[in-house]
């Protein structure tokens, strides 16, 4: 898809747009965002991406909005994994609920930042050299094979600890223990000194981009232009916001995520390593189109997604049956005693 600098000005200016109204009538005011109001701001994020995909389809073409949507598709899912982290640092930081929109806000805005970076620098080694696209096959395959590892030996993200980044930035930069509302920096004895709301927004920004490794590789298996890259990004990082406080509760029932993610990114690994087989050599080799693509990578979420509610529920009963079980045992045997006393 052939996108001019006007365009690209334009949607930046367009992005910046939308950023600015959520800020000012959804977080201006640090509050506790309910259930509510985080439905209906998640409802409009994906309004505004499937309006924004079907405006490709019209003024671009066919193949651009389909790719514009698979990638989107691709990059919510996986930065649904990423929540996990975000709960863990929301809990070691302990930010107060009515700072934690705000924090996210920001957060993410630094991420879709740093992401950029990572999709321009992506978008030159593609064009410049055919055989990245077997690194980040290669990649893709080697992060879902240790995804499956990790999901079947039971790990999770409790011991989530800060990267070095992270540890190197809060001791180069003096800072205090205590939050100042929504203050990133105070004046303490003379000194200045960052608040707890800018470390923390750093981690949640920083921690997107490490796990951005893996998802912008994937999205260029699904399309090569910068243009629809960076658009899917930003669309599905906007509404991570909201995300987060509709879905926090909901999170630990997605007890199958690992596993549809290692396929996805698995699927898409492959689906490079051909394309660069396809690019690099004479050989005549299959190339999975682009609807083929779209409907493995929904089919997985909505697969993984039944699976996951259907195996949270078995366990919720079986541990409801146990617990029932040994409150029934309790009470013969305190009834003992009370006879034996008297």
């Amino acid at each position: 898809m052939d996108v001019s600098t006007t365009m690209w000005v334009l949607t930046i200016v367009g992005l910046c747009a939308l950023i600015a109204a959520d800020f000012f009538i959804g977080g201006r005011k640090p509050h506790e965002v309910s259930i509510k109001e985080a439905g209906v701001w998640t409802i409009v994020w994906i309004v505004l991406a499937v309006l924004f995909g079907t405006g490709l389809a019209i003024w671009g073409s066919g193949q651009a909005s389909g790719e514009f949507f698979a990638g989107y598709v691709t990059e919510k899912s996986l930065s649904v994994d990423n929540l996990f982290v975000f709960v863990l640092i929301m809990a070691k930081f302990a930010v107060p609920t009515i700072y934690q929109q705000r924090v996210l806000m920001i957060g993410v805005l630094i991420a879709l930042v740093l992401r950029a970076v990572f999709i321009a620098a992506g978008a030159a080694a593609i064009n410049s050299f055919a055989w990245v696209f077997y690194i980040f096959g290669a990649f893709l395959i080697y992060t879902a094979w240790k995804l499956i590892q990790e999901a079947r030996a039971g790990e999770d993200d409790e011991d989530w600890e800060e990267g070095r980044l992270m540890k190197a930035i809060e001791r180069r930069l003096p800072s205090t223990d205590k939050w100042h509302g929504t203050k990133l920096f105070i004046r303490e004895n003379g000194k200045r000194l960052a608040t707890p709301m800018l470390i923390v927004m750093l981690a949640i920004g920083i921690t997107d981009v490490l796990f951005a490794v893996d998802s912008i590789p994937a999205i260029f298996g699904l399309t090569q232009d910068p243009y629809i890259v960076f658009t899917a990004n930003a669309f599905a990082l906007m509404g991570l916001r909201q995300l987060y406080f509709l879905i926090v509760g909901l999170l630990k029932k997605l007890v199958h995520l690992s596993y549809g993610l290692s396929v996805i990114l698995a699927f898409i690994g492959v689906k490079l390593v051909l394309h660069g087989i396809h690019e690099t050599t004479s050989l005549h080799v299959p190339e999975i189109s682009l609807p083929v693509s779209l409907s493995v990578i929904c089919g997985v979420l909505i697969i993984t997604t039944i699976t996951s509610l259907a195996a949270s529920k078995k366990a919720e009963q079986e541990a409801a049956e146990q617990e029932a079980a040994e409150t029934g045992a309790d009470k013969p045997e305190a009834a003992e005693k009370t006879d034996a006393q008297g």
